[in-house]
């Protein structure tokens, strides 16, 4: 059932929403996630900024997650094959992806920086979050996963950001903590 409401939302955007426009826009808007390179270098990128330090230290461990919980673990868990692996007639904008298809880890790694960032500056989080759902589009359009790979993206990103923000916000807390408790005996 589910694999039927996902092959027919996949149809409607390729009936409705394909255009010479969006079939070059689309490939350039995922790349944004590829291998979550734009937010390694922001995280890199903050790290190396004392305001946005704590920031990076939180995208960073956030984005360690995504790697082992998507792509080591739930991908090869569910071991779901592509849309594009089962119906082959859909002319490919970029070259088909070659490890399984759920969750979305562009989707993913584009939702847990959203979140991280949106967490320490709305300014630049929302830019961040307006990345993110178009990666998941992008990722629909493309035709490389289905729409409830972006959704579960989505939502362990979601819930990956808020745990990396609520554990490295303790941790911090702690390890200040000690440190004053150090200086001050």
């Amino acid at each position: 059932m589910i694999r039927e409401l996902d092959f027919r939302i996949l149809d409607w955007i390729q009936q409705n929403c394909r255009s010479t426009v969006m079939d070059a826009l689309m490939p350039k808007v995922t790349m944004l996630g590829q291998m979550g390179l734009l937010w390694i270098a922001l995280a890199l990128l903050f790290l190396m900024i004392r305001k946005y330090r704590k920031c990076g230290i939180t995208l960073s461990f956030g984005l360690i997650c995504s790697l082992l919980i998507g792509n080591l673990l739930l991908k090869n868990i569910v071991a779901r094959s592509r849309p594009c692996w089962i119906n082959t007639d859909i002319d490919m904008l970029i070259a088909i992806p070659k490890d399984y298809s759920f969750p979305s880890g562009h989707t993913l790694c584009a939702f847990i920086a959203a979140v991280i960032i949106l967490s320490y500056d709305k300014r630049l989080g929302i830019p961040a979050l307006l990345i993110a759902a178009a990666v998941g589009f992008s990722r629909m359009y493309l035709y490389v996963h289905f729409p409830s790979d972006v959704l579960a993206g989505m939502v362990l990103g979601v819930a990956i950001g808020i745990f990396s923000i609520l554990l490295t916000r303790k941790l911090m807390t702690v390890y200040e903590q000690k440190r004053l408790n150090e200086s001050a005996g």
